[in-house]
């Protein structure tokens, strides 16, 4: 086993094997949280015209130079105006339309005035103060401009990117299809958690992290099965899924122990692999390849170590799958709330809760950071990068860190 890899190395090699999958047109309705498959340009101008932001009175700023509460300025008034209708009559010298929000601005008018600030009848509106041109005038375009660049391709439609899609009339936008994920769970002692726990055997949670941990960044996942301690075995399952899924995620068999076959099992099965172990603690134990540009990611059975690596390493890859451009992980500075006592001679990854305390972002790190212990990874969003070759950590360390 090669565990000299770095973990963003082994990463860059991965993403360096993938594209993103083949695109299909969805109902915009149906299209939150996923990834915009084209460049989305601007074809109308929203507003798409002149409108008012107040209910109240469109006319000439000029007319109303040097009015005062001593000497105010009385407007006829030409018509009312409300939202959705479209003003009849051009403004003019001294007189005024009643507008309401949203409405159009009719011609002649330069401003408007909220209702409230002045004096009016059904005939008349009287101002108190001079006005400027221009003033309470929602102009055309000044949410989006027609031609500009409202999101790029890759990106993820969120509640901002789908209404704007709406604003412009998009009924049915070009995304790219959720990439399909075959999980397979190996080992003699892995059983399914409805079946009877007999003596020497442990339940299948991998099976439940993995698929969770695809669907939050827009993958599904398709389980395959459990396959034994048999590179036959492993092998018929991998070449099953490569037949039907987009890439593949194994756990167990990928350590160097007498029953450790997967990494023979997917040359096996024609895969060419990338790296067979990295350096980096939990998740030393891992063997990636490719097949026909597939990704096959063996990871480890320990639960804590899978997910480790899976974060670290095939997770950009599976994003680069799904089409978005920011696969890559969002990298922060953190500061450790509690200290570590462990060394680490490798590179280890800390997983952990973000927190905001006085202005200052701090890591909160469960104790026990095992290799098996997948209940410590129950509400963790970041991992702190220990540098190799660190001993004990003391609280207040500042790590370089990413988010998961």
């Amino acid at each position: 086993m090669d565990r000299t890899l770095n973990f963003d190395t082994a990463r860059d090699l991965l993403l360096g094997c993938v594209s993103p999958v083949t695109t299909e047109y969805v109902p915009l309705a149906e299209s939150a949280g996923r990834i915009l498959a084209d460049d989305l340009c601007a074809s109308e101008n929203v507003p798409p015209f002149d409108r008012s932001p107040y209910d109240g009175y469109a006319l000439c700023a000029s007319d109303t130079e040097g009015a005062s509460e001593d000497y105010p300025v009385t407007f006829q008034i030409l018509e009312e105006v409300p939202a959705g209708a479209v003003p009849t009559i051009p403004v003019t010298s001294m007189t005024a339309t009643k507008i309401l929000t949203g409405a159009p601005i009719p011609k002649g008018a330069d401003t408007v005035i909220p209702y409230e600030l002045t004096h009016f009848t059904k005939e008349t509106v009287t101002i108190f103060a001079p006005l400027l041109s221009g003033s309470n005038i929602v102009r055309t375009g000044e949410d989006i401009c027609k031609g500009q660049l409202l999101a790029g391709k890759g990106t993820l439609i969120d509640t901002g990117l789908m209404g704007t899609l709406a604003s412009q009339g998009v009924s049915s936008p070009l995304v790219y299809r959720h990439p399909l994920v075959g999980i397979i769970s190996t080992g003699n002692e892995v059983v399914e958690i409805n079946e009877p726990l007999a003596s020497g055997k442990i339940r299948n949670s991998n099976r439940y992290t993995l698929a969770a941990a695809l669907e939050t960044i827009g993958c599904d996942s398709f389980y395959l099965g459990i396959a034994g301690d048999s590179p036959e075995e492993i092998a018929a399952l991998i070449t099953k899924g490569l037949s039907q899924c987009d890439a593949l995620l194994l756990t167990g068999g990928v350590s160097v122990g007498d029953y450790d076959f997967t990494p023979v099992a997917m040359e096996r099965a024609g895969v060419e692999i990338i790296t067979h172990g990295i350096n980096i603690k939990p998740g030393m134990a891992c063997a990636y390849g490719v097949k026909n540009g597939k990704l096959v990611c063996g990871l480890s059975g320990n639960p804590a170590s899978s997910l480790t690596n899976f974060y670290a390493v095939a997770q950009p890859a599976l994003k680069k799958l799904t089409g978005r451009n920011d696969f890559l992980p969002e990298e922060i500075t953190v500061t450790l709330k509690n200290e570590f006592k462990k060394k680490s001679l490798a590179t280890r990854l800390l997983r952990g809760k973000l927190e905001l305390s006085d202005g200052t972002v701090t890591l909160v790190c469960p104790k026990d950071q095992g290799n098996v212990v997948l209940s410590s990874t129950i509400g963790c969003n970041a991992m702190g990068i220990v540098p190799a070759g660190s001993g004990p950590l003391a609280a207040g360390t500042k790590l370089k860190g990413f988010i998961i």
